[in-house]
């Protein structure tokens, strides 16, 4: 057998398993890492970049609380809610909301959408240990938030 032939099939011998080792840990975030604790900011919702503004008041927010209870920013009002996590499931329960008006119209908008995205979130994926994604029922991107 030549050279070559044998370096190959090493070759493959070794990084096979490898590969295939690696491609199994997907992301390599474990879907019961805790996503309770810190603050989450929005970056992307319903496919749009969000820009932070140079507000942090003004940057739609949730913090998931070790005791069921969710907290946050939809940018304008304050929200608390309840949520349950199992595995890779997300529901996050009637969420009530102070109700000040928004100085800018598209902050208000922006705020609505925030809010429905959590209602509909059935599921998240966690894409880096600072990277949350929430998923609605149907497997689809509703909004993109980072630590």
């Amino acid at each position: 057998m030549p050279a070559i032939a044998r370096r190959h099939r090493l070759l493959l011998a070794f990084a096979l398993p490898a590969v295939l080792s690696l491609a199994a840990c997907g992301s390599g975030v474990s879907l019961d890492e805790p996503i309770e604790g810190p603050t989450w900011r929005l970056v992307q919702l319903q496919g749009e970049m969000v820009e932070g503004g140079g507000d942090p008041q003004g940057t739609p927010s949730v913090q998931f609380g070790s005791d069921g209870r969710a907290v946050g920013s939809g940018g304008c009002n304050r929200f608390s809610g309840t949520y349950s996590r199992t595995a890779s499931q997300l529901r996050i329960g009637q969420l009530a909301a102070t109700r000040m008006a928004c100085a800018a119209p598209e902050r208000g908008q922006r705020e609505i959408q925030f809010f429905q995205a959590l209602q509909s979130t059935a599921s998240y994926r966690l894409q880096a240990p600072a990277r949350l994604v929430l998923l609605d029922g149907s497997g689809r991107t509703v909004a993109m938030l980072q630590r």
